[in-house]
Formats: C-alpha cells, sequence, structure tokens
C-alpha cells in the first residue's frame, strides 16, 4: 500500500498551491497572469434540529457555497483597475450624474444577468509540473460581490494590488484525470442541466 503514498512514490505527486489559473473569460487580455491569489470554493450544510425529551436530532439541511476571494496586481498597461471598473459598469452601475426627471437622467441599475454575463464562465485551474491541468472548478452565475482596491504608502515598495469577492450560486468539479468518486456525477449532470440559468 505505501507504494501508492506521494513522499514513497516519485511518479505521484502532491497538488501545489503555486500551480493554477484563474480564467475570467470576459475579462479582456488574458487576466490569468495577474492573478496571484485565489481560494478555492468552500461550503457549509446547514442543519435542522428535531428534540425529543432529552435527546436532540440533527438533519442535513441546505448546501451554502462560500464566496471566493482572489488577489489580482495592478500593472499600467493592461490596466487592472480600469477592469474592474468597467466589470462594475457593465453590469448595471450608473454614476447619478444627473438629478431624476432632469434631460440625460438614467434610472438603471444593477441586474444579475448583467453582472453574471460580464464574468463569464469562471474557472479555476489546479496545474501539474509540465502545465496540464488537473482538475477545475467551475463557479456558475458569478458575480463581483466586493473589491478592496488596495493602499498606496511610501513606507511599502510591493506591488499594487487588489482583492475580489465573488458570490455565485453553486460551483462544480472535474477532475481531468477521470477518477470522480460516487456523487460527483449526478453533480455534474444537474449542473449542465442548469448552466444558462
Amino acid at each position: 500500500m505505501a507504494e501508492n503514498r506521494f513522499w514513497a512514490n516519485p511518479q505521484t505527486s502532491p497538488k501545489r498551491k503555486y500551480r493554477f489559473l484563474l480564467n475570467l473569460p470576459n475579462a479582456g487580455a488574458d487576466a490569468s497572469w495577474m492573478i496571484t491569489k485565489v481560494n478555492r470554493p468552500s461550503f457549509n450544510i446547514t442543519e435542522a434540529t428535531h428534540s425529543y425529551l432529552n435527546h436532540t436530532f440533527y438533519f442535513p439541511g441546505r448546501v451554502e457555497w462560500q464566496t471566493v476571494s482572489f488577489t489580482i496586481v495592478d500593472p499600467v498597461s493592461p490596466d487592472a483597475t480600469a477592469l474592474l471598473v468597467g466589470i462594475l459598469g457593465a453590469a448595471g452601475y450608473q454614476i447619478p450624474a444627473n438629478l431624476a426627471g432632469n434631460p440625460g437622467s438614467s434610472y438603471g441599475t444593477m441586474s444579475k444577468a448583467a453582472a453574471t454575463e460580464v464574468m463569464g464562465l469562471v474557472e479555476i485551474k489546479s496545474l501539474g509540473s509540465d502545465g496540464s491541468p488537473l482538475d477545475t472548478w467551475t463557479l456558475h452565475n458569478a458575480w463581483m460581490k466586493n473589491v478592496t482596491m488596495g493602499d498606496y504608502d511610501y513606507s511599502d515598495d510591493s506591488l499594487l494590488s487588489m482583492d475580489v469577492e465573488l458570490r455565485y450560486d453553486f460551483a462544480t468539479y472535474f477532475n481531468v484525470a477521470g477518477t470522480n468518486p460516487p456523487g460527483i456525477d449526478a453533480i455534474e449532470k444537474g449542473a449542465d442541466k442548469l448552466s444558462g440559468l
């Protein structure tokens, strides 16, 4: 059995934290090289309880997917700040440049359809040592929830970076090697039916 353990077999290797790509398909120029960190999708399962005499019984409830955050550096060109502000505008946000009722005033607001369309199908890929993908997390109906633009600081000569938080409805996982355990296929089939909603 020991030959299957990655420290005993040079043919097997653990996944490494620095081998990843975050694909934002609608970000214009390939933005993956600007992204320095991303957390993988996480979830928690709510619970319902039933009390009987001095006993409490627990039942699994809903699955709640947690937000995903990534860090992006801000090069001069392409301008990552302009990219994030552009995503905000494409999602429907408009500056109230004209007071309501005046000529040219706008009543437009953000919508989920526009916010998810501008983000596209967000994918987090884990890479092997040869650069080929090992697995893929896909965030369905992702939209930009929170952006921290970073700080200027005379005492700090590091790269300027920003933190972006994404909200999404659910995530699916695909193992390129095809060694998925039972249950993942059922999730994938359900995701195929819901794609585009």
